[in-house]
């Protein structure tokens, strides 16, 4: 999930080829205008399936829905949002936990704004200040937002989802140390021109995976293989990685704990 912090790998550039549909999972896409409306659910639903995703775009809201989102954040929610220092980052992190705090109360039949959310503790430092969990039992969820992507992802199991704007020339070049060895081989057989998506491809992938192991980027990426090419390899028995469908100059993918 991003945050306020500097330096982010990837950055969405003004135009990129999109990654080949062949095979991609493809997200439900949230309309948020009248999310107001919407805050009171019907009723708890039980999940379609192992796997539910979501897909919002964040220049689609005018004021009002904004504002709207706004309303269902909590106190820290509210902070975070504050901390940046763009609008644009500020509004997509908005939309992205009121479209999470959306589809979670109507499988819940809770208000958005009235959630069992915690968090636990970090991976990294142990502090109070890890990733969002339900203190509802039973539903996992990951939230990833990217330039004006959001991607929510539901589950009965640990799920991790990634959006990323494709990658520049300078990222990947920057970036080599994040690759498995076996992936940096690969990429260095490929055209220039087809590095950055192959780089992009294997990043998301990674990043879902470790939102879903719980332990984010304080794993070393390097450690496990998901593969650059168009199919992912699962990283670790028990694991599935999916590439999930998403606009043009972005890459996404999904990573489930199986049975």
């Amino acid at each position: 999930m991003s945050d306020p912090r500097a330096g982010r790998l990837l950055d969405p550039p003004a135009h990129a080829p999109p990654p080949t549909a062949s095979g991609l999972l493809s997200p439900d896409v949230l309309d948020l205008s009248g999310l107001r409306h919407r805050t009171r659910a019907p009723g708890p639903r039980v999940l379609r399936g192992p796997l539910e995703l979501y897909l919002a775009h964040v220049g689609a809201q005018d004021e009002r829905t904004l504002r709207d989102a706004r309303e269902l954040l909590d106190a820290e929610e509210r902070a975070r949002a504050r901390a940046f220092r763009h609008d644009r980052d500020r509004a997509a992190y908005v939309v992205a936990h009121a479209a999470l705090r959306d589809v979670l109360s109507v499988l819940l039949g809770v208000r958005a704004e009235e959630l069992p959310l915690a968090r636990e503790p970090c991976a990294g430092c142990g502090g109070p200040h890890g990733r969002p969990v339900l203190r509802t039992p039973g539903v996992h969820f990951s939230l990833s937002h990217s330039g004006d992507m959001v991607l929510v992802a539901l589950a009965p199991a640990p799920v991790g989802v990634d959006v990323e704007g494709l990658a520049t020339n300078r990222a990947v070049l920057d970036a080599q140390s994040a690759l498995h060895p076996a992936e940096a081989d690969e990429l260095a057989l490929l055209p220039a021109h087809e590095r950055p998506a192959a780089f992009t491809r294997a990043w998301v992938r990674k990043e879902a995976y470790l939102k879903g192991l719980g332990t984010g980027l304080v794993r070393v990426p390097a450690l496990d293989y998901v593969g650059t090419g168009p199919s992912p390899t699962a990283p670790a028995p028990g694991w599935s990685v999916r590439d999930v469908l998403v606009p043009a100059g972005y890459a996404a993918a999904v990573a489930l704990r199986t049975p």
